[in-house]
């Protein structure tokens, strides 16, 4: 499909906008959210974990809410996509040992490093594996960068380093700088580790290019992790995955005989080229595997003159069910703003959609299953599609609506890559507010909550956080109640909604914002693109020229 210029298409998008039914649009009221985010995150949903009778009491909350609107089911008859999925315990057994031809390093798992396989065979045994350096790991054509040219990784232990070489530079060209690209996220240095045949791939973790510290490493060791179930179609998986700590990474490069200051230095050179190590690692993971199906929740309102074109919101409904007891002897870990909110919010829209004036395009809304474990719910839907990508317009995601009272300013995630963010600045001046970037551009957020998955298919998606330019109390304020939230609240059985904490006077605002960003798209026949840059763009770009 042509793109025509980004000037011309907003003004496109504002005149389809001031041609739409003179019927007054939707506004959103305190009483659209509480009652269903309440009801979410109650104790009476058991922290909504996928798998339990916890995801049962949520998802048919989700599909009579949505009979109950008057919305169809999204899935031909059927409200529910089924998430076939494997949960795979890794549980690494004695040390690692790495060796050249005069000595031998042994690691200790969780100290020193963390790993864990995908897998599901009884037991993984790695044996004097060559290991090799390949810089960041990374294959990035409109870059010019590739670190496996001329390096054979084929059965191989490839050692990666965390982020990418953009970071530190200040230069938003190169890699855009400080923020990070889909290149430096760790999902991807294992993908591509796994494209390029490697028997293993460890990344040398480092606080400050990665975003956090080793212990939130250390979370994935001998713990489940939840993966999509592909018997049937199953590609090549690496041996192991996993994490070494920075100290550990010098001792390795040590004993290779590289001086490891000069050696990370020259990764971060354009043209650098992965070396092999001349030491081989050995190491042992038990497995315990267990098959079984999780489910996406999906309702639509079909359009009226475009029915197969398709806009849609997604939020996650799932958290961390009940797990280790707090202090207070509390073990439900009830999400309420991660991600009870955003999912009463997807209820909100589809209550605004159905009782406004029928939309020209197809408006889907879709609750995926385990964000939290993996972004699973939306991986799977991207594999499997129910609306074709080619006939997808947009996708809106919602992962935390604003709990903290009104807000000047919303928080984009992944600011540049999208058209979709000019939609939203349209939106947002129109109600005096504004937009403004991530302020730890280093965390990767953008590839972290379910929008990346469509994404990653080429579907312009947009996902904006909570602000911090508080209307009343400023920017130092607004700061500090997310601080707070972090430090005190994020993934723990305290995260409830509590009416004297809370302030939904701002969600209001938000999902307001997310009505018209969304509505201005169904009434219209423009289509969003990806900005020049941007890593996804080729992607749409491919289909779309058919």
């Amino acid at each position: 499909m042509k793109k025509s210029h980004v000037a011309v298409f907003w003004t496109a998008v504002v005149l389809a906008a001031c041609q739409a039914p003179k019927k007054p649009t939707y506004q959103f009221q305190i009483s659209d959210l509480e009652p269903n985010l309440i009801t979410l995150s109650s104790d009476e949903f058991m922290g909504r974990m996928p798998f339990t009778e916890g995801e049962k009491i949520t998802t048919s909350f989700l599909e009579n809410e949505f009979k109950t609107m008057g919305l169809e089911p999204g899935n031909g008859a059927s409200f529910f996509q089924d998430v076939p999925m494997v949960s795979i315990l890794s549980k690494p057994v004695g040390n690692m040992e790495l060796k050249n031809s005069n000595s031998t390093i042994s690691l200790e798992g969780f100290k020193d490093f963390v790993i864990w396989t995908q897998k599901t065979d009884s037991l993984v045994e790695v044996k004097d594996a060559e290991m090799v350096f390949a810089g960041f790991g990374i294959v990035a054509p409109e870059y010019g960068w590739n670190d496996y040219a001329g390096l054979d990784v084929k059965g191989k232990i490839v050692v990666v380093l965390v982020n990418d070489p953009g970071f530190g530079t200040e230069d938003g060209a190169f890699f855009k700088g400080n923020t990070m690209t889909y290149y430096g996220r760790w999902t991807y240095k294992y993908e591509e580790a796994a494209r390029q045949g490697a028997l293993g791939c460890l990344i040398v973790h480092n606080t400050i290019p990665a975003g956090y510290g080793f212990n939130v490493v250390q979370g994935k060791h001998n713990q489940p992790i939840l993966y999509l179930d592909d018997r049937g179609s199953e590609g090549y998986k690496t041996g192991f995955e996993g994490w070494i700590t920075l100290p550990s990474a010098k001792k390795l490069f040590e004993l290779a005989g590289q001086n490891d200051a000069e050696l990370l230095a020259k990764a971060r050179k354009p043209g650098f080229q992965g070396i092999p190590l001349g030491v081989t690692l050995s190491a042992t993971i038990e497995v315990e595997s267990e098959y079984n199906v999780s489910q996406n929740v999906v309702a639509k309102i079909t359009g009226k003159t475009k029915p197969d074109e398709y806009l849609i919101y997604t939020a996650h409904w799932d958290h961390f069910g009940i797990g280790k007891p707090d202090e207070t002897g509390d073990s439900i870990y009830n999400g309420a703003l991660d991600n009870a909110s955003g999912t009463a919010a997807l209820l909100a829209l589809a209550k605004a959609f159905k009782t406004d004036a029928q939309p020209d395009r197809t408006v889907i809304f879709l609750a995926v299953t385990a964000e939290e474990q993996g972004l699973w719910g939306s991986a799977y839907y991207a594999q499997n599609p129910i609306y074709p990508k080619e006939k997808t317009v947009a996708n809106i995601n919602m992962d935390g609506i604003n709990p903290y009272g009104k807000m000047k300013d919303v928080s984009i995630i992944g600011a540049g890559q999208s058209e979709m963010e000019d939609l939203l600045n349209i939106e947002l001046e129109k109600l005096g507010r504004y937009s403004a970037p991530e302020p730890n551009p280093v965390a990767g957020y953008y590839f972290r909550s379910d929008h990346f998955n469509f994404a990653k298919i080429g579907i312009p998606a947009l996902y904006f956080g909570t602000g911090i330019d508080h209307f009343e109390k400023g920017k130092e304020y607004g700061k500090s109640l997310q601080d707070d939230y972090v430090a005190n609240y994020y993934h723990k059985p305290n995260e409830e909604y509590d009416p004297e904490r809370w302030n939904l006077e701002g969600a209001v605002d938000d999902v307001q914002v997310l009505y018209h960003v969304g509505r201005s798209l169904a009434i219209s026949d423009q289509w969003p693109g990806w900005k020049a840059g941007s890593e996804f763009k080729a992607v749409r770009d491919g289909y779309m020229k058919k």
